[in-house]
């Protein structure tokens, strides 16, 4: 229930950053590489472009999270948000 009623709160602060439902990552906003290192689509649960750098995801299951792969697939930094 909270996490609907965080997902409430950002969606009226930021309409327009927040989706209803996850869609599969545009083509080349991330590679395939990246997109496995992070657990493969399935385990997206929701993301979104915040900078021309900078992609912002949760995952359903945060231990699917390669950080080792990342590095390898060029990912600069990795922050893991508790």
């Amino acid at each position: 229930m909270l996490d609907k009623l965080k997902q409430a709160f950002w969606k009226a602060l930021t309409p327009d950053l927040i989706a209803e439902t996850v869609a599969a990552p545009a083509p080349g906003l991330v590679s395939a590489q990246v997109l496995a290192a992070l657990g493969g689509v399935d385990n997206l649960k929701s993301q979104q472009r915040v900078a021309l750098t900078r992609v912002r995801v949760h995952l359903q299951d945060p231990n699917k999270l390669d950080a080792v792969a990342l590095k390898a697939a060029g990912v600069a930094g990795v922050m893991v948000l508790a």
